[in-house]
């Protein structure tokens, strides 16, 4: 695991403690991802502004490309609220079920790099999102563990997610609960802000983008390594 620090911070410096801040490449919301990405990996990253509804209709084909012009491979970041629609369901097991929050903050993620789409693929980086947002929480010394694609804090369920296709891209959506408020009364929730140690509010955005920028990152690694494999 890696982070991107401002000039000056030893590594060694790097505890529970460390700022989400700190870890936070200086760049504007909706560029293209820091250049030591390369110019052959043009994923694309967007913050919105506060309060959208998340609905379950983000997570259909060209959301990104539809509603906010972005075309090509993306992850959007904002903190809004959540409250599926039944028609929106996209996992089985959900029907039926409440799936709501006052706020949380979420990730769409989109990929168009493989043609046609892979569902398993999409699996697979979906479970690497998860598992690298449990490795940033735990360094900010927030103790999780994980469940398949969901994250727990105690016995309170952190966060929701859910991976899908479509015949020309693949689709994540990831997002955690900021308190547990407007979350279904007969499921134990938890939230960033109810955490020991807890994150401040004015600090979720720093940590939304930081994990934008661990995806993308990741992503990035991955294509330079099979760019630079010798295959048989």
């Amino acid at each position: 695991m890696y982070f991107h620090l401002e000039i000056g911070t030893p590594i060694k410096n790097i505890n529970s403690t460390t700022k989400c801040t700190q870890l936070v490449p200086k760049y504007q919301p909706g560029d293209l991802l820091p250049k030591k990405y390369g110019p052959d990996f043009m994923m694309k990253q967007k913050t919105l502004q506060p309060g959208m509804l998340y609905d379950g209709s983000q997570i259909k084909p060209m959301w990104a490309f539809q509603e906010l012009g972005i075309k090509g491979s993306s992850i959007v970041t904002w903190i809004g609220p959540m409250d599926i629609h039944a028609d929106e369901l996209i996992d089985y097991e959900d029907v039926g079920l409440e799936i709501r929050s006052a706020e949380m903050v979420h990730f769409i993620i989109e990929h168009f790099d493989v043609q046609p789409a892979d569902i398993r693929l999409c699996y697979h980086r979906q479970r690497i999102l998860v598992m690298m947002v449990k490795d940033l929480l735990e360094l900010m010394g927030i103790k999780c563990r994980r469940k398949g694609d969901d994250l727990y804090v105690g016995q309170g369920k952190l966060s929701v997610s859910i991976a899908s296709c479509s015949v020309s891209s693949m689709k994540i959506h990831f997002a955690m609960n900021l308190t547990s408020r407007g979350t279904p009364v007969d499921l134990e929730t938890s939230g960033l802000t109810e955490c020991t140690p807890g994150l401040a509010r004015e600090e979720i955005p720093a940590l939304a983008e930081k994990i934008c920028t661990l995806y993308v990152g990741e992503m990035s690694d991955i294509e330079q390594d099979i760019a630079k494999t010798r295959v048989f």
